[in-house]
């Protein structure tokens, strides 16, 4: 065991983070357990002056009341001063998520240590980097052209539409084998043709869950979650209602995992999330993976710590 060490976490505000689900909180947890301390940020609380790049952070460490955590004085520091820096705020992918990047890569160039890697996160869209992996996907196209779409419609005959920098299943529309409402709501997810989307063959399988499979430092968590939709719904985010059930991977999941785990890694993604329905690999998840909580919760495979197992190694190598 080390010195303790000094952890950023550059995340949305503490408050909008769910105690008994939120993976960040999980690894907040698991910090403070080992002896660890923590600061927490957001990306508006990012700058660069003088030549370094600092963070307003607040000190924090968990609490047992009302409140997940307490907090001392925010101060001024330099991100590089920090031993990591851990970059886990929700999507949108937009102007604002990707200046952070940039910022954070500057701080990298001055010493800083940042999981998952600012360059890596730009170079992943989280519906996108599938692409690169096409035997393990169902058929895919991206577009945004109606037309081009309507044409896939016709061809696989049930397909979904997605926008590629969501997240929790918003905006993701299914149409069905002659659906009356296709126009419309293609001209609603591509913005009348101006907005680029996906969209995939519908996957009955998600009926039996839509699969987040964890990478950690390039090994695959031997538990995954099956988020199962609930009656009437397609989708299986558990922001959409979906109901989540632990469960041991399929031969078909360890084989894209594995795959995918020491490649990821090399990139400078030490945590991965993959959506798997069925036997296809629907998402790469990079920039806040979860399901850390309800994992360990029903499998006992304790997600956090094997996380933190993973962050100091890097640290200290």
């Amino acid at each position: 065991m080390g010195s303790p060490l000094a952890v950023l976490l550059v995340a949305d505000p503490l408050d909008s983070l769910k105690p008994a689900k939120d993976s960040s909180i999980a690894i907040v947890r698991e910090l403070a357990r080992r002896g660890h301390r923590t600061w927490a940020s957001t990306p508006a609380g990012l700058s660069h002056a003088a030549g370094r790049v600092r963070a307003q952070a607040l000190p924090i460490a968990p609490a047992s009341g009302a409140a997940w955590y307490e907090a001392g004085e925010a101060v001024s520091r330099e991100v590089a001063g920090f031993d990591a820096v851990l970059m886990r705020k929700d999507p949108p992918v937009d102007s604002e998520y990707l200046f952070a990047t940039h910022l954070l890569a500057a701080a990298e160039r001055e010493g800083a240590r940042v999981f998952n890697a600012p360059r890596a996160l730009r170079d992943h869209n989280e519906k996108l980097a599938i692409l690169e992996f096409p035997h393990f996907t169902a058929p895919t196209l991206v577009t945004s052209s109606m037309e081009a779409i309507a044409r896939f419609h016709e061809e696989q005959r049930d397909i979904v539409v997605k926008p590629l920098d969501g997240m929790g299943g918003a905006g993701i529309f299914r149409l069905r084998t002659d659906d009356p409402n296709r126009g419309v709501i293609l001209e609603t997810v591509t913005g009348r043709g101006e907005r680029t989307v996906m969209a995939q063959r519908y996957l009955p399988e998600i009926a039996a869950g839509d699969k987040r499979i964890l990478l950690i430092g390039g090994e695959v968590v031997p538990q995954c979650l099956a988020r199962v939709p609930k009656p009437g719904e397609s989708r299986g985010n558990l922001a959409a209602g979906g109901i989540g059930r632990a469960q041991a991977l399929s031969s078909r999941d360890l084989e894209i995992a594995r795959a995918l785990a020491p490649e990821l890694d090399r990139r400078g993604l030490l945590l991965v999330g993959l959506d798997v329905i069925g036997e296809h690999l629907t998402e790469i998840n990079v920039t806040s993976p979860t399901c850390f909580v309800e994992i360990e919760q029903q499998s006992g495979v304790p997600v956090a710590a094997l996380f933190v197992d993973a962050l100091e190694r890097r640290v200290r190598s």
